[in-house]
C-alpha cells in the first residue's frame, strides 16, 4: 500500500506518475468553487470543520466532504482531538501546479507583451493631444488597425 499523496517520506523523490497522480488530485481539488472558497477562509488561519461550515448553505457532512477531498490532495492537513477536528492549509501541493502551469506561460507572455505595447502606444497617443489646444471633437491619429501593427512591429524589432 503506497503513501498516500499528501504523504511523503523526508528525501524521498517522487517518480514520474507519482506527480502525475498527486498534480491531478491537486487539480481536482480546485476545480471546485466551494473548495477553493474552503482554501481562501483557511489561508492564515486554523479552523475547526464546524467553523468553517458556518460561512456555507450547505450541511457539515457536505463540508466535510469537501475537505477531505483537499486532505487527499494534500491541501488541508487536520489535526483530530476526540470529534473535534482542526483543518489547517497546506500550500507545498500548490507549487507543483504553479510549475506545471508556468511551463506554458510562453503561450500567454506574447499576448502580455503585444498588450503593453499598444498600452504604451495609446498613452503616447493621449499625451500628445492633452499637450495641444482642444480644437473639438477629433478623430483618433492612428486607428486601431495601425495601432496592432505597430505594436507587432515593436515586438519584432
Amino acid at each position: 500500500m503506497g503513501n498516500p499523496s499528501h504523504l511523503r517520506v523526508v528525501g524521498q523523490t517522487l517518480s514520474a506518475d507519482d506527480e502525475q497522480r498527486a498534480l491531478n488530485l491537486v487539480f481536482a481539488a480546485l476545480s471546485d468553487p466551494v473548495r477553493r472558497e474552503i482554501l481562501d477562509r483557511l489561508d492564515g488561519h486554523d479552523l475547526l470543520v464546524s467553523e468553517v461550515a458556518a460561512h456555507f448553505d450547505i450541511s457539515l457532512q457536505a463540508i466535510s466532504r469537501h475537505i477531505q477531498v483537499l486532505v487527499r490532495a494534500g491541501l488541508v492537513s487536520q489535526e483530530r482531538t476526540g470529534r473535534i477536528s482542526r483543518c489547517r492549509f497546506d500550500a507545498v501541493p500548490i507549487y507543483g501546479a504553479t510549475l506545471w502551469l508556468n511551463r506554458y506561460s510562453k503561450y500567454w507572455q506574447a499576448q502580455f507583451d503585444l498588450l503593453a505595447v499598444s498600452l504604451e502606444e495609446i498613452e503616447r497617443e493621449n499625451s500628445a493631444m492633452a499637450r495641444k489646444p482642444s480644437q473639438g471633437k477629433r478623430a483618433r491619429s492612428t486607428p486601431a488597425r495601425g495601432r496592432k501593427q505597430a505594436a507587432k512591429s515593436q515586438l519584432e524589432k
